[in-house]
Formats: C-alpha cells, structure tokens, sequence
C-alpha cells in the first residue's frame, strides 16, 4: 500500500510538521555525502575531529533541507506539483504540503530560508575552526541550492538540474573533508564524482513521472525537451559514467583498490535501468525502479566510505 500523503490533521503539532516537510526520509543522502568526506580526510592519514564532524554532519543536512524546502515553495509557483497528476508519492511531485494545505506557501518560503540562514552560521562557524576558504564551498553551495529552483536561474528547468545535483552532492563531502583537512585537496574530489553521479540520476528518474506536469509549466529539463523513448537512456549513462568514473580512479591508482565495494551498487542501478527502459512511457509503474536508484546510491556512498576509512 502506498504512504497517504499528508494532511493537516496529520500533522497538527507543528514541530512534527516542519520537522516533515524537509522530507526528513531523504535526507540520508547529504548524510551519507557528508561521511564520504570524512572518509576521506580520515584516508588521508587526518586524525578527526569529533566536534567539527558532528557540525559538518549537520550543516550538510541542514543545507539539503532547506534545499527542499524551497523546492517545494518554487514548484507550488510555477504550478508543477500541483499539476502533477501522475506522482509516485513520496518520490515525485514534492512533499504535497502546499498541495494539502499543511503549510502555506509564505510558511514554506519562510522556512526555507530560514533553514539556509542556519546553514550560514554553521558554515561560518567552521570556517572559523578550519579555513577561510571554506567559504568558496559554502557560497557556492548556497548559490547551486537556490538557483536549482528559484528564478530567474531556475536551472533544472534549462536542462542543468543534473549537473546542479552532481555538484551539490560533490561539494558536501568536498567540504566537509576540507573542515577536517583545512586545506583544498584533490584526492576528496576524485572520490566523490560517482556519488555525484549516482545521486544526479535519482532525480533523472524521478522526472519520468513528473514529466507531463513538468512539461506543461515550462519546467524543461532533459526528460522534457527528449522523447521517451531517448530520455530512458540518459540514465544508462549517468550510471556507467558513475562506476566507469570508480573503476578508472582504481585502475589510475587514484583510489585504493579497495574502493571497488562501491561497485555492489552496480546491480542495483542497472536493475533500475532495465525497468526504466521498459516502463518509462508507463511511470506509474516506476516506484521500484525509484527505490533501487535511491538504494545504488546509498549502498556506493556507504561502501566506498568504509573502503576509505579502513584501506
């Protein structure tokens, strides 16, 4: 049976409420980002700070939630979610808060930046125990958060969802290997490009079923503006690229050989593309396909962390 979607009574005391519109079940992604980096730092020989990784953990939470926070505020805008009559709740469509009047659009708005005002401190507060530098990460992560949904950029509409999404998840473990490091390394960023990858193509497949909504709120992304027929096959390549990307890190002896655990994702994406190549002109039977894609994901970051922490 799939999970209702939410309702005002249901949530009737407000801490559970905001605490549920951040799509709280999600945020694992960030977190697991955010260990990837320390994994990092800790392979680099870097003895770990517990204080300062309990912060980046949560800064890097924060930053994800507010980011979809204010997607959902963005969408109720321009008109998508709730035109989208063929969501696969609660992957596609947004979290329905607006849609089902559990918050307002001003309360989402407001929420939302007040979540990356929170994410500022943080941030500032880190570059303080490590580097000034850690601003250019953070900047540009805020810049990357907003300008995924929010106009004038409102990039994922232009075709760049994917690569803000690829960029975004990359610059968390960057990050947070930096709070522990206090310098910019390149070992961290050739580590976390598959996780990028792997975390980009959840949304490719999640616009499958919001394509027809998407489309008519000029919402252009590249399962948009492509055939179905040719857009299925745009995650077939994000997912090679990703452990293409893994397994040539290993083979340059960028990456330990150990960090080729990663590669037990692998039977999970291409479960996922197989469905997607059948079913992608029928999205309503893609919730498994979803799933799987959220488990590759996962299951890469997770793996090639402790590869890294214990290699």
């Amino acid at each position: 049976m799939p999970p209702l979607e939410p309702t005002l009574a249901a949530f009737a005391n407000p801490f559970v409420r905001y605490f549920a519109a951040t799509r709280p079940a999600f945020l694992t992604a960030s977190l697991t980002a955010a260990i990837l980096g320390l994994a990092t730092a800790r392979h680099s020989g870097i003895v770990l700070d517990a204080t300062l990784a309990t912060v980046t953990l949560l800064f890097a939470v924060l930053a994800h939630a507010g980011a979809n926070v204010l997607n959902d505020y963005y969408d109720a805008l321009n008109g998508t979610d709730a035109a989208n009559t063929e969501r696969i709740f609660p992957f596609t469509g947004g979290s329905r808060f607006i849609q089902n009047g559990v918050l307002t659009r001003a309360q989402t708005r407001n929420f939302g930046f007040s979540l990356l005002a929170a994410v500022a401190l943080a941030g500032l507060w880190l570059m303080a125990q490590s580097a000034p530098q850690l601003l250019y990460i953070g900047l540009l992560g805020l810049l990357v958060g907003w300008a995924y949904s929010a106009p004038p950029l409102s990039l994922n509409s232009r075709g760049l969802g994917e690569l803000c999404i690829a960029v975004g998840f990359s610059l968390i473990p960057i990050g947070a290997d930096f709070v522990q490091r206090g310098e910019f390394a390149l070992f961290p960023v050739i580590a976390v490009v598959s996780y990028g990858l792997l975390t980009a193509n959840l949304l490719y497949i999640n616009q499958f079923p919001d394509r027809t909504a998407d489309i008519s709120a000029g919402k252009l992304h590249w399962v948009a503006r492509l055939p179905v027929t040719q857009a299925r096959w745009g995650y077939v390549l994000i997912a090679a690229s990703a452990y293409f990307w893994l397994a040539g890190a290993v083979i340059m002896h960028a990456l330990p050989p150990l960090a080729l655990l990663g590669m037990l994702s692998a039977p999970l994406s291409f479960n996922a593309a197989r469905q997607l190549l059948q079913h992608a002109a029928q999205p309503q039977q893609l919730a498994t396909a979803i799933q799987a894609t959220i488990g590759a994901m996962l299951a890469h970051g997770a793996l090639v962390s402790v590869a890294l922490f214990i290699a």
